[in-house]
């Protein structure tokens, strides 16, 4: 049994690519990794300046894999797909690459949450594409209009 690594964010594009990430797996009998990466906060010390708020690694991964439950939830998962979520820090595009290592494929939406409306593809989906280990599988909207 193979496994298809899916990247998740809170996009259509993603809710998408997820939803087709199952239907494969399911197909090819796979197991589905479902992979969020997160940024963690960069601080710059200034002189007089104390940031005392930012969120814990424990917190960053919690918001993580609600991100992956709350996607889940939007879709009708296949039942019979075994499923394993990852988060983790990092550029989502060296995240996926990096879980691609091991994978049959890689499976992401063509445009995510950044980026500049009307691109074809987005940055990280566009890295994927380039330095993945293995064939990438963008799925794109069903018609795109011209904005």
């Amino acid at each position: 049994m193979g496994t298809i690594v899916v990247g998740i964010d809170a996009s259509e594009d993603a809710q998408r690519a997820l939803q087709w990430a199952f239907a494969e797996a399911e197909l090819r009998g796979a197991e589905l990794e479902l992979v969020h990466a997160f940024a963690r906060p960069e601080v710059a010390f200034m002189p007089g300046m104390l940031v005392t708020d930012l969120p814990t690694d424990a917190e960053l991964e919690a918001a993580a894999k609600q991100v992956v439950e709350d996607a889940v939830a939007k879709i009708v998962p296949k039942p019979d797909v075994a499923t394993v979520t990852t988060v983790q820090a990092g550029g989502a595009a060296g995240v996926l690459c990096g879980r691609a290592a091991d994978a049959e494929l890689v499976v992401v939406g063509a445009r995510g949450l950044g980026g500049f409306r009307g691109l074809l593809l987005g940055s990280v989906s566009q890295q994927v594409v380039t330095h993945s280990p293995c064939p990438v599988v963008v799925v794109v909207p069903e018609r795109r209009h011209a904005d």
